[in-house]
């Protein structure tokens, strides 16, 4: 039995955030949910074999939220069934709304630990770390986060392995674990895996399927939804440095008419220091600040000047001398 919980109340369309490490952290997640709420937001991913050893209290970061970013999922990442089914308990007592197995990251060091895509050449594990997790979730919904294969595309062997496991939702990466990111995604592919989902569950409840790569804007977001049939759309990428992606989904969902957000340079950079600052304040010396450093490339782009500007803004080493340089360059 498939265990929705949330996801049933949502409006169709569902559009999400996606997990991304060192980036989906709680002070983007929480400027995401004042300049412009998704339905849904993931954590970064966090390892399960991290929870379950003595190094947890160090992870306990990557696992803050507050309420203002429900319905929250945590993502975690591993390959030892017991240890998924320790996290989900822990992620049970935290309060949040869902769980999400990444079955698709392909950084090199999670393949080195058989998780992430790694999973995808090892589909009976795959399913027992699926289970596990159910096992320890309850009655909070467990979804799962793949790509479509990992030398080469293999969703129609893939897939079954994990409708089998009835979860509640399934994010599809339109790219093998080889591609990375570095070739468009096939979104033809993952609207065959919308159609498996639908043959697969024909008279059943089935999971909701989302569909995630190079997704620029909410326009579109729609026509993804449109034209390849899943349930909703999960931005990464195309977020980095936009708060305001997801401002109005709302009138996107009522297929209203919607003008072109314009955000002044200004407000930009206005939003970007209180971005640090809000870093800062949840994350004192936890984290690096350097970790900030990525968004302002995605701030500070497309007008004259920007390139020198970003060079100054990559030598700061905190809010105060962020906010120096920018007043300093007439920008605030």
């Amino acid at each position: 039995m498939i265990e929705h919980g949330f996801w049933k109340n949502l409006d169709m369309p569902i559009f999400a955030l996606a997990p991304m490490a060192d980036v989906t952290d709680a002070a983007f997640r929480r400027m995401i949910a004042t300049y412009g709420k998704p339905d849904i937001m993931w954590t970064e991913f966090v390892s399960c074999d991290g929870i379950c050893s003595a190094g947890r209290e160090a992870l306990m970061l990557d696992l803050r939220f507050d309420d203002r970013e429900r319905p929250i999922v945590a993502q975690v990442f591993g390959a030892t069934p017991e240890h998924f089914y320790q996290t989900a308990l822990l992620v049970k007592e935290l309060g949040f709304d869902g769980i999400d197995i990444n079955m698709g990251c392909p950084d090199k060091n999670i393949q080195k630990q058989n998780a992430g895509a790694k999973l995808i050449q090892s589909p009976q594990l795959a399913k027992k770390i699926i289970s596990e997790t159910k096992r320890g979730a309850g009655t909070i919904p467990v979804s799962v986060k793949t790509r479509i294969g990992y030398a080469k595309e293999t969703l129609d062997e893939w897939l079954p392995h994990i409708l089998e496991m009835e979860p509640a939702a399934i994010t599809i990466h339109g790219r093998t674990k080889k591609e990375m990111s570095d070739v468009p995604a096939h979104w033809d592919v993952i609207a065959r895996g919308a159609e498996m989902t639908r043959t697969y569950y024909t008279g059943k409840e089935r999971p909701f399927i989302l569909g995630n790569g190079d997704v620029q804007n909410m326009t579109e977001a729609m026509e993804r939804v449109n034209q390849y049939g899943v349930d909703g759309i999960m931005v990464g990428r195309g977020m980095f440095g936009n708060p305001w992606f997801f401002a109005d989904k709302n009138a996107y969902k009522a297929r209203k008419e919607v003008d072109a957000r314009n955000i002044g340079l200004q407000e930009k950079m206005r939003v970007m220091v209180e971005h640090s600052r809000l870093f800062e304040e949840l994350f004192g010396d936890a984290k690096r600040f350097d970790v900030m450093k990525k968004h302002y490339k995605a701030y500070v782009h497309g007008f004259d000047g920007a390139r020198e500007l970003r060079i100054h803004l990559m030598a700061q080493h905190d809010t105060e001398g962020v906010v120096s340089t920018l007043r300093k360059e007439g920008y605030l």
